[in-house]
């Protein structure tokens, strides 16, 4: 059996993301669903796995919550279940950066389709930034990105305030690994001043998916949150680092 994996998120407002955490969890059970899914007041994100029927139930039961149509899912597939349980937990953060008043709903700076990303790697007036934390980098990451050598996506914001200036005159382009977390970073450098930047729609798994192999700015392997550690172009499972 091919088990559907779907990497999802949704910055929206839940009032209550405790009321919403049972009945989805009921659902996935039900489903036979495996993987996380991460509750806040500020939206949901998680990865899940299971038959594409199951999946896709799930998926229309999130997408019926306030201010999830337009959930980001990011598909993918796995020869084994990635996942051992179903857990949904509530959060006071979907993605933790520590900084309070950010909306990334509404702030999130444009978004840079896969198939226009190259211009901006191949454009020395563009610094790429890789929001992701220094294990994450190590599997691979686009040519010429700075890398923040972060532990944790929280430690971000020091990082860009010591170093800011550095960047100033360029144009900042920020890439994750499915999305979310530029969401929040981009939002978090519009409300530090920074006028022109832009992110990575869909992340490094919407590139891999979308740009041929032969014209890949991509160097190495891109790691996921499963037991298959990483994937290379076309979203096939590479495993552990050679």
């Amino acid at each position: 059996m091919t088990f559907t994996v779907a990497a999802l998120y949704r910055f929206a407002s839940f009032d209550d993301p405790a009321a919403l955490r049972q009945p989805l969890l009921d659902l996935c059970t039900a489903q036979g669903v495996r993987g996380t899914l991460l509750l806040a007041r500020e939206g949901i994100n998680g990865t899940i796995a299971g038959s594409a029927e199951s999946i896709a139930a799930v998926i229309d039961h999130i997408r019926a919550l306030p201010g999830c149509a337009e959930l980001n899912v990011k598909y993918s597939t796995a020869a084994a279940m990635p996942f051992q349980r179903m857990k949904v937990r509530i959060k006071k953060e979907i993605v933790t950066l520590k900084v309070s008043g950010l909306d990334p709903a509404r702030d999130a700076a444009p978004y840079v389709d896969p198939v226009d990303w190259n211009a901006l790697v191949d454009d020395p007036d563009t610094v790429l930034i890789d929001t992701r934390n220094g294990f994450e980098v190590g599997y691979g990451s686009f040519e010429g990105a700075v890398d923040p050598a972060t532990k944790s996506f929280g430690e971000f914001p020091d990082w860009w305030r010591a170093n800011a200036d550095k960047f100033a005159g360029k144009r900042v382009a920020m890439f994750c690994t499915g999305g979310i977390r530029c969401e929040k970073s981009t939002a978090f450098l519009r409300s530090e001043g920074v006028e022109e930047v832009v992110h990575l729609k869909g992340g490094i798994l919407a590139y891999l998916e979308q740009v041929p192999a032969e014209e890949s700015r991509w160097h190495g392997s891109c790691f996921v949150f499963d037991e298959r550690v990483s994937v290379g172009h076309g979203l096939v499972e590479v495993g552990e680092k050679e």
